[in-house]
């Protein structure tokens, strides 16, 4: 399998997330050694009325639990949207092996944009990045939802 099959599985995640009125991101763990998905979610904010309920968050949280350990170093993250500070911070704690994600947030993310949490002082564990994989896809998702919301 590839980063652009497992980014489609995001996606879906993330159009369900937007059915459910969540802002659209979807996140999935992937044992690279086998190809088995660990877990895939989405958004959850509004659902659970957790402000943490990043897709990514929640990814991180079921990995754990499925797996029994909170260190997640041989799995890769496949995020639709650059993950922001909070989830940056929490990749680096589980220390997953890698990052693939879809769309750039210039404004809110931090892991290329904005902080680059991963090249600070206090980063933990920096996993290998891979960005922009059907960057375009992911970013109509978040366009055409909060063109929705506008109206």
């Amino acid at each position: 399998m590839n980063d652009e099959h497992y980014m489609r599985q995001c996606i879906a995640q993330a159009q369900a997330a937007s059915a459910r009125g969540e802002v659209p991101v979807g996140a999935l763990i992937v044992d690279p050694e086998t190809g088995e998905i660990i877990t895939r979610t989405g958004n959850a904010p509004i659902g659970i009325c957790d402000p943490t309920a990043h897709a990514e968050i929640l990814a991180l949280r079921d990995a754990a639990y499925k797996t029994g350990n909170y260190r997640l170093s041989r799995l890769a993250l496949y995020v639709t949207l650059e993950p922001c500070t909070m989830c940056a911070g929490a990749i680096s704690n589980a220390r997953i092996g890698r990052v693939v994600y879809g769309a750039a947030d210039p404004k809110g993310g931090a892991v290329e944009s904005g902080v680059q949490f991963f090249e600070s002082a206090s980063c933990h564990s920096k996993p290998e990045i891979t960005s922009g994989v059907l960057a375009a896809e992911c970013s109509q998702l978040l366009k055409d939802f909060f063109k929705a919301r506008r109206k």
